[in-house]
């Protein structure tokens, strides 16, 4: 392991690592608003837009992110619409994680017990009032785990982003191996780098959970 190598590379990582928590943070919270818009769609039941946010999350879920940002980087030129790379990865991610989402978010409606509802309507409280105080607080408490999930998830699908041109992590990284072969330390380098991003989100994430079980259950 050359560790003088890693010293001296470790500012490109560096430089690397904040662009792909940049494009990975705005992601995730366009996706977060994309999948609560979606869930209270198909909650709701509205017509015509429930069947389109259901064909939408099907395509999503069922199509790789790689093949996604090709799709918004070689294909929409074709028809006259340019994106940079910036701008693929963040639809390319919002796209993606807005449907995991809004499958997050409709679980944890779903799960509000109907005898709450009903309760609350019998009080005289509007529907209004019901979703804003009764559903809408217990559906984000029961989706919390499922979303902090899906955003370790998609902060991990940015190694793709590379595909589109973007000096990410991966782009760096397999520049490096090209160029000097130090296939060992640039992967090294990787792994640390995103553990750096990722496992502090992950300790955010599970303390975050705690607290919101306590809160539920009183503990």
């Amino acid at each position: 392991m050359d560790f003088e190598f890693i010293r001296e590379q470790t500012p490109l990582y560096i430089e690397a690592a904040k662009l792909t928590l940049h494009m990975a943070v705005i992601g995730v919270l366009l996706a977060i608003v994309v999948g609560l818009v979606c869930s209270m769609i198909k909650y709701f039941r509205i017509p015509v837009l429930r069947q389109i946010v259901e064909c939408y999350i099907e395509l999503s879920r069922n199509t790789p992110l790689l093949i996604q940002l090709f799709f918004l980087y070689f294909g929409l030129p074709k028809i006259g619409i340019v994106l940079s790379s910036e701008q693929c990865a963040i639809t390319g991610l919002t796209f993606l994680g807005g449907s995991y989402m809004a499958e997050a978010f409709r679980s944890g409606l779903d799960n509000v017990p109907p005898i709450q509802v009903e309760s609350a309507l019998s009080l005289g409280m509007s529907k209004s009032q019901v979703f804003t105080n009764i559903i809408l607080p217990q559906a984000v408490s029961n989706s919390i785990p499922a979303f902090c999930a899906n955003a370790i998830f998609l902060i991990k699908e940015t190694s793709v982003f590379s595909a589109v041109a973007l000096a990410d992590l991966m782009f760096v990284t397999k520049d490096l191996i090209g160029i000097y072969y130090k296939t060992d330390e640039a992967l090294f380098m990787l792994v640390i780098a995103y553990l750096i991003i990722l496992l502090p989100i992950s300790l955010i994430c599970s303390f975050v959970e705690r607290r919101v079980r306590y809160a539920e259950y009183g503990d």
